[in-house]
């Protein structure tokens, strides 16, 4: 579903720092189109980070997170070349997985 998860994983001075762009409408449910009638909600629910496949980060979200949220997390074992990878579940059961190597 819509874009890639931008990920940059970067090393930095002995540290992870893991930065994620999660494309999403994160809708409410709360606003209203033009005809007054409200928008569903539809707004990621499950958020997991894994690194080299060993889960480090489970986050539960809800609908007052903004469109297209930016995420920012350090990861003090991490290395150069280990791979994170990132997914997400919104509440109407759409998923994306994304990969990035850290360098």
């Amino acid at each position: 579903m819509g874009e890639p998860t931008k990920i940059r994983a970067t090393i930095r001075e002995g540290v992870g720092e893991l930065r994620m762009l999660v494309s999403h409408d994160m809708e409410s449910g709360l606003r209203k189109d033009t005809e007054g009638r409200t928008i569903p909600a539809h707004f990621v629910q499950t958020l997991t980070v894994s690194l080299n496949d060993r889960v480090v980060i489970e986050a539960q979200l809800g609908p007052a997170i903004s469109r297209n949220p930016l995420f920012s997390f350090r990861l003090p074992n991490a290395r150069p070349g280990d791979r994170v990878s990132v997914r997400w579940t919104d509440n109407l059961g759409d998923q994306r997985a994304d990969e990035a190597t850290f360098s």
